[in-house]
């Protein structure tokens, strides 16, 4: 504050103020305590101020070419008598403001500022459509604890306790962006109610993986995929222990056949994860670069991009094999298989790329591609060993 000055506020008064050149000056009005004038360079504006619980807390009226003297006296007095009783009249007007924001026009500013992976978005928006559209126009302030925990129990009811948690914490997340950007709209984000009554379900950590005695079955049913892109993806999946899309988006540009090696660079921890390959990896993927026709080493024929449907492809090898698996259980194998070869507990975390942030003594060990290269080949040994055992049978 540069200066303070002591002055009746009128039409004529607050017209013969001088303008500073920098800054600005703060006039108080002789009569009614707390009504004052703040000038700077190029405009004069009517405040109040006076202070709740302690607090100071200024609020404009407006400014001298819009309201005369007379006019912002009266609105000042119905805002100071306000500020007496410890309403805030700034945070009203923010009440205001925001008090018809919608659902989804919080959730569509949410995606917008956040840097998201295109398939966290993608599931974030089929969440958003599908669970809440009902209240996509709704008022956020209108998300009531019992309608959060309603909804939530018909959404465990009908789509599966694990979609629901999945929904409803994306839900608190949006909630707690609205108030951030909105100055505290919600005095509670109604979606804590779900931990307040300790009515989150607990999902249980998936356990399933392939068994030795039927890695034969299972091979065998994907040799019997029409499909050769397909049929080598599945056995890269299984003999590397990569997740579903890392090996979907594969390019050729992130595999060295001099080196022997490939590079996952979008992975879910956003550490580039590079692999040795096994010599049964090294020939299949040498195989098909001869063959390659685009950027994708698993194109799908049809479309000339990665897969991102394979729900029929594994119908097909569970129907031909008997044994029911998704593509994560491949992973699991891969880590249950390399944890039985006694192979050490660094190297498996590293070739599943599993962050070891929490564990001092993974902090000073430094392992390098080459020395994951002999676990890869034991791994691989053990896979085709169980397979050609089943086939002699």
């Amino acid at each position: 504050m540069r200066a303070q000055n002591l002055l009746k506020l009128t039409k004529t008064s607050v017209e013969k103020l001088p303008y500073p050149d920098v800054g600005q000056v703060f006039y108080r009005d002789t009569e009614l305590k707390g009504f004052g004038l703040r000038v700077t360079k190029g405009s004069k504006t009517y405040i109040v101020e006076n202070s709740i619980r302690g607090r100071a807390c200024r609020v404009t009226i407006g400014k001298q070419t819009v309201f005369t003297a007379e006019q912002a006296r009266i609105i000042a007095k119905k805002l100071l008598a306000d500020i007496a009783v410890g309403i805030n009249p700034n945070a009203q007007k923010v009440l205001e403001r925001v008090k018809n924001i919608t659902l989804n026009t919080v959730f569509q500013e949410f995606i917008t500022v956040r840097t998201l992976k295109p398939k966290t978005c993608y599931t974030y928006r089929q969440c958003f459509e599908h669970i809440f559209k009902s209240w996509h126009h709704k008022q956020i302030t209108d998300l009531s604890k019992t309608l959060i925990a309603e909804h939530y129990q018909h959404t465990c009811q009908q789509h599966g306790d694990a979609y629901a948690n999945l929904c409803f914490r994306l839900l608190r997340s949006v909630l707690n962006f609205a108030n951030a950007s909105y100055d505290d709209l919600l005095p509670i984000n109604p979606v804590n109610v779900l931990s307040d009554k300790h009515q989150w379900k607990t999902i249980s950590r998936r356990n399933r993986f392939i068994k030795t005695h039927q890695l034969s079955n299972w091979w065998q049913a994907v040799e019997q995929l029409n499909n050769t892109t397909l049929r080598d993806y599945f056995q890269l999946l299984l003999l590397t222990g990569l997740r579903k899309q890392e090996a979907a988006t594969l390019q050729w540009s992130s595999v060295d056949l001099n080196e022997k090696t490939l590079t996952v660079l979008d992975t879910k921890n956003s550490q580039p994860h590079t692999l040795p390959l096994s010599s049964y990896l090294y020939t299949l993927l040498q195989q098909r670069q001869q063959q390659a026709k685009n950027i994708w080493v698993f194109p799908n024929p049809n479309t000339q991009k990665p897969f991102v449907e394979l729900r029929q492809q594994l119908k097909i090898i569970t129907e031909y094999s008997g044994i029911t698996f998704n593509c994560h259980d491949l992973r699991r194998t891969f880590a249950t298989l390399a944890e039985g070869l006694d192979i050490s507990s660094y190297a498996i975390k590293r070739l599943l790329n599993h962050k070891q942030n929490q564990d001092v003594t993974a902090g000073y060990i430094v392992v390098d591609v080459e020395r994951l290269r002999e676990p890869m080949e034991k791994i691989t040994a053990v896979i085709l060993q169980a397979v050609l055992a089943g086939r002699e049978k």
